[in-house]
Formats: C-alpha cells, structure tokens, sequence
C-alpha cells in the first residue's frame, strides 16, 4: 500500500479565497506533486487544523484587522500540527517594531521615529531636529499601505500630517520616516526567497506621482534579475528573525534613498504576495520546501 499524500493546508482567508493570481502556480506545482491540499480559511472555527500534516500561512490578508487573535488562532494551530512560518516568527513580524532588530543587526533600513499609542508628537519639531523636508506615516500593524500619508515639512503640509497622526494616535502606534521620492520612478524591489534561498526578485512601480505599490492601488509590478547586493541584505535581514532554521518563506522589500543606496522597508514573513505568476519555478521551489517540512 503507498503511503497517503501529505495533508496541507494553505491558510486563506474568505475575502480573499477567489482569483489569487499570484497563487496558483503554487497550486498547481503542489497538484503536480500529487499533495493533498486546502486551503480554509483561518476564522473559520470549524476547521480541524490538528488533521493537517503542515499549515501554512499564506493569504490571511485579513489579520492586520485583528492582529491579537490572527496570533491567538496561530497559537492554537502550532498546539496541534507544524505551522509555517513559525508562531515565534509570526509574533515577531506582525508588528513593525521588527525593523529596530534589523537595524540593531545591522541591516540598513531607513531611520524612524517610533511613537506609541496615546502618545503627544510635536511632527514639526521632529522634521527640523532630524532635517527632513518630507516625511512619511505608517501604522505598526497594517498592510497594503493602510493607514499611510505622505507629507511635506512646511505649510499646510505639515498641519494636515499632525492632525492625521493625533487621530490615528488615539487607537494605534504609528511610526515617522523620511519620505523617500525615488519610489515614485523606481518603485519598491522585492527579492523572495525559499528556506533561505532567494528564487526571484520583482519590481513594483506605482501610477505616476503615487507611492503606492500594491496592485490595489493600480501598481504594476515585474521579473528583475537577483541583484547580489539586494540579495546579501535580504540574508542578512532574514538571519535577524527569531527561530534555529531559515522561515520557509520570506519576502524583503526595498526602497532607495537620495543616493541610490537600498534600505529594507520590510521583511515579510507572514503573508507576503510571493508574485509566482512570474517565476514558476519559485512556485516549483516551495511546494518542495512544503513537502519537505510537513515531512519533517
């Protein structure tokens, strides 16, 4: 008697459960590997996750919602089957504080002013202390640039960016950067990498004059050969999260400053777009990387 196919299941969330274009060449490397797999969705309380052999953590696009009980459900699983990535690395990741370890390791990353919830922050005084002349908010937890704004230091510029933050301050930790213009010509690059390998790297442009470069907001994206500088950072970067072995996944995304030098924006490790539409023989790679964890 053969044995039966590993039983996998590749967290979803219902919002998002059609036409993940992205995704596909995943299923379909994983269906050539004759796996059995699903893909429920992570509110789902009727689901038996402890039937699965490995879960993995791929479109819950919805947790940044509800942060505290996406990582109480991510508890509750790795109770009862391998979850992938780790609960230690989906704690860590969820909240942008991550990027003071990176820096703390040295990986480059754009320098931030960090700002709890409830705090008073006088924008004003922090823009001219540190000398910048455009500044850039964002939420600790959040994804596809929500909660985000762009300002400039002088005028109503200014004003507008310190009433959007004391707003946002009254519900959440928020964090300061400088804005970096050169993602409205060059956009973000992303390099992916598999079990600590990198398989692909993308180029994600926004539409003129934006800086956001998620495909919700009308951004394209493309195949960009692995640069060894970006690649070296984003080893360097994933070697700062928690954990004895390399995420079985991982996506560190770039910005450039003034000079052209690139600062990690973020490392995602909970459920980055891996863009295998574009590379299926990434998609070929995790399905083995998946095969091979649920196997032990």
């Amino acid at each position: 008697m053969s044995p039966r196919p590993m039983k996998i299941a590749l967290a979803d969330c219902s919002e998002h459960h059609e036409g993940v274009l992205t995704e596909r060449p995943l299923w379909e490397a994983l269906a050539a590997r004759e796996a059995d797999f699903e893909r429920p969705d992570w509110e789902d309380a009727s689901v038996d996750w402890a039937s699965f052999d490995v879960v993995v953590v791929r479109t819950t696009w919805t947790y940044h919602h509800a942060r505290q009980r996406f990582l109480q459900w991510a508890e509750q699983v790795a109770a009862v089957s391998p979850l992938h990535n780790s609960l230690e690395v989906l704690r860590w990741n969820t909240e942008k504080s991550y990027l003071r370890d990176l820096a703390a390791a040295g990986v480059p990353v754009a320098p931030t002013e960090w700002f709890e919830r409830g705090s008073t922050v006088d924008l004003a005084g922090i823009l001219a202390e540190r000398g910048w002349e455009r500044g850039f908010l964002k939420p600790l937890v959040g994804a596809v640039a929500s909660d985000t704004h762009r300002f400039n230091s002088g005028g109503g510029g200014l004003r507008e960016a310190q009433i959007f933050l004391e707003g946002r301050l009254a519900e959440r930790a928020m964090m300061l950067q400088p804005y970096l213009d050169r993602v409205e010509t060059e956009g973000e690059v992303s390099v992916m990498l598999i079990a600590g390998e990198p398989t692909h790297a993308v180029q994600k442009l926004p539409v003129a004059g934006d800086y956001r470069v998620q495909d919700e907001h009308g951004a394209t994206d493309q195949l960009v050969p692995l640069d060894p500088a970006l690649v070296g950072i984003a080893k360097r970067a994933l070697a700062a999260a928690p954990g004895d072995e390399p995420p079985l996944y991982a996506r560190v995304d770039f910005l450039f400053s003034g000079d052209g030098s690139p600062v990690v924006n973020e490392l995602e490790l909970v459920e980055p777009m891996l863009f295998f539409q574009h590379d299926a023989e990434a998609a070929a790679a995790f399905a083995d990387a998946i095969l091979a964890r649920a196997q032990g």
